[in-house]
C-alpha cells in the first residue's frame, strides 16, 4: 500500500534542521509512567470527526451512540498512559524504516536488547481492530462503541511524531517536557481553532500493514515540529500564554492536519472492521 506524503508548512523537510543531535550535558529522559487522567481533547476532536468521516449506512449507527463512547461521555474517559503507547521506531532504524520487520518476535530476535522499552503502538493498534471486527461480528454495541473508541485514541497516538521517536520528550535536543506541551497543552490551547475535518473513511485491504503507512506519514513531520516548538520558545522567559499563542500559530496547522488524517484513519478501521464482520445491521 502506498504512503501519502505531506506537504510541509512553513518548515524544512525532514533532515534539513540537524535537530537530532546529542543530548545536552544532564538531560534526563522523561520518566516511563503512567500519567494522571486527563481530557485528551486531541482524542476526543479525532474521534468525533471520525464519525463524521463514515459512509451513511455505518454513519447513522454512531451518531446515535455517540454519547456512549466513553471519550465523547458527559464525563469522559481515557485509558491510562503509558510508554506501551508509542513505538520509537528510530532507535532500530533511520527514516523510512523499510526493513523493519512487522512482528514483535521479528523486532526482538534481529535488534534484542535494542529493541526493549520501543512500546507497542503498532500492535495495540492490530489487536484493538481484530477484538472490534469481533464486537461487530457478536453484535454488542458496548463493546463496539468501547472499542472504536480504543482504536480511535490508538490511531491518535499514530499521527503525533512524539510517540514514533526516541526524542519523544525533547530530551535530545534541549526541549524537554515537549510531549506534554504538545500532545497534552497545545489543544487546549487551541481552543476554537482545534477543528478537525477529514476525508471520507475507506477500505482498508491490508488494515496489519497499514498500521506502518501510518508510522511513514507521521515521522515525515518530527523535524518539523522540532524545529517550529524551538522558534516558539525563542524570545520567551517561559512556557505562558505568549508561548502557547506563538505555539498554536506555528504548530498548530500541523496538528490539525494530524487530527485531520488521524480522524480519517480511525474512520476507515471501523468501517473495514463492520465490512469483515459481514456488515451487520447494527441499532
Amino acid at each position: 500500500m502506498s504512503v501519502k506524503r505531506h506537504r510541509f508548512i512553513g518548515a524544512l523537510p525532514i533532515g534539513a534542521l540537524g535537530l537530532a543531535l546529542a543530548a545536552p550535558a544532564g538531560a534526563q529522559p522523561a520518566p516511563d509512567r503512567p500519567r494522571e487522567r486527563v481530557v485528551e481533547l486531541a482524542h476526543q476532536a479525532a474521534v468525533s470527526a471520525a464519525i463524521d468521516s463514515l459512509p451513511k449506512q455505518l454513519k447513522g449507527f454512531y451518531k446515535a451512540h455517540r454519547m456512549e463512547m466513553p471519550s465523547l461521555a458527559l464525563e469522559p474517559e481515557f485509558p491510562v498512559r503509558g510508554p506501551e503507547r508509542r513505538f520509537l521506531v528510530d532507535r532500530l532504524l533511520p527514516f523510512p524504516f523499510r526493513e523493519l520487520p512487522r512482528t514483535e518476535a521479528e523486532i526482538k530476535a534481529r535488534f534484542g536488547e535494542k529493541a526493549e522499552g520501543l512500546g507497542r503502538l503498532p500492535w495495540l493498534i492490530q489487536e484493538s481492530y481484530a477484538r472490534l471486527v469481533e464486537a461487530m461480528k457478536a453484535g454488542d454495541n458496548e463493546k463496539i462503541l468501547a472499542e472504536s473508541d480504543v482504536l480511535g485514541g490508538l490511531v491518535v497516538d499514530m499521527h503525533s511524531a512524539l510517540n514514533l521517536t526516541d526524542n519523544f520528550d525533547g530530551q535530545k535536543t534541549g526541549q524537554h517536557g515537549l510531549w506534554v506541551r504538545l500532545v497534552e497543552k497545545l489543544p487546549q490551547a487551541m481552543g476554537k481553532d482545534l477543528k478537525v475535518s477529514p476525508d471520507a473513511a475507506n477500505y482498508l485491504d491490508n488494515p496489519k500493514e497499514y498500521v506502518f503507512s501510518m508510522m511513514v506519514g507521521t515521522y515525515v513531520w518530527l523535524d518539523n515540529t522540532l524545529y517550529l516548538e524551538e522558534l516558539a520558545r525563542r524570545g520567551k522567559s517561559g512556557y505562558g500564554d505568549p508561548y502557547f499563542e506563538d505555539l498554536a500559530r506555528k504548530v498548530g496547522p500541523i496538528l490539525r492536519e494530524r487530527l485531520a488524517r488521524a480522524a480519517e484513519d480511525a474512520g476507515s478501521y471501523w468501517y473495514t472492521a463492520w465490512t469483515v464482520a459481514g456488515r451487520p445491521d447494527l441499532k
